[in-house]
């Protein structure tokens, strides 16, 4: 599993291992801004994509939305991870498969040894 995060201050991947889930299978990046998003997305090529809404340049939702108008292909699983519900929702509308408050993404059932 290949999972790329844009997130810009929490580190993910220790949030990720501190919850208890297992890593060993997965190909984690995080990008900490969302400069050249698309770019970062085709070329790293995730299973699962994680955007949190309040970034910079781009947000989470300026970020999904270029990436549905574009030739880029769709991961599999986007997941909405920001710290406001309304955010997440937007994203959901919009095309995400997921939208939980960053702090609860561990709990999803699509983690590896991690049942819903």
């Amino acid at each position: 599993m290949r999972v790329l995060a844009f997130e810009d201050i929490y580190d993910m991947e220790a949030m990720f291992v501190s919850a208890g889930i297992d890593l060993s299978g997965v190909t984690f990046q995080q990008r900490w801004d969302s400069s050249d998003a698309l770019e970062h997305i085709e070329s790293f090529s995730p299973d699962v994509l994680l955007l949190d809404h309040f970034m910079a340049p781009l947000s989470g939702y300026e970020v999904l939305e270029k990436l549905l108008e574009s030739q880029v292909m769709r991961p599999d699983i986007i997941v909405a991870m920001s710290s406001e519900s309304s955010k997440n929702q937007a994203m959901v509308e919009l095309g995400a498969n997921y939208g939980t408050v960053k702090f609860n993404v561990t709990q999803l059932g699509i983690w590896p040894g991690h049942s819903s």
